[in-house]
């Protein structure tokens, strides 16, 4: 798994104040997408121990944060790793988790190697960017196809 990006502040990937972090890999490629430099597996650096450490206490050290999201590329696009991604910054942190992803809840529950990810993930965007869909005025989602689940709802923690 590799990191490409990340915000140490921003409101635009989530409600409230958020750390955000873009892995690298997505398998997707939607036609429109705003960040084709994330498709790339190998782009960025390696998520190592020493990076996922300060990733970590950068969080840690901001008492302003309201959460962690986690984007790309896909997420998922690397799911074990991101099982393990995960549940170390929900242990590590306690912050609420929201991840975008272009695969559907419903792919994601219906496919055994997606479902270790989800029992840490708060809030999940799902669906692939769809151009023809696009709306700028979407709250933290780039077209009407996607949608902002609770998986509080589904998992209990």
């Amino acid at each position: 798994m590799h990191l490409l990006n990340r915000y140490k502040e921003t409101i635009t990937d989530g409600p409230g104040l958020r750390y955000s972090i873009y892995l690298a890999g997505c398998a997707h490629r939607c036609p429109g997408c705003h960040n084709t430099a994330s498709w790339n597996p190998s782009a960025g650096v390696p998520l190592d121990e020493e990076v996922l450490s300060d990733l970590i206490e950068e969080i840690n050290s901001n008492p302003l944060l309201d959460g962690i999201t986690i984007s790309g590329g896909d997420p998922f696009y690397n799911p074990d790793e991101l099982a393990t991604l995960l549940r170390r910054l929900k242990e590590a942190t306690h912050l609420p988790i929201l991840v975008y992803t272009g695969f559907t809840i419903e792919v994601l529950e219906s496919v055994a190697r997606y479902q270790q990810a989800l029992a840490y993930i708060d809030f999940l965007i799902d669906g692939p960017f769809v151009y023809a869909l696009r709306d700028p005025s979407l709250q933290f989602r780039g077209s009407s196809n996607q949608r902002l689940i609770d998986l509080g709802q589904r998992y209990h923690r």
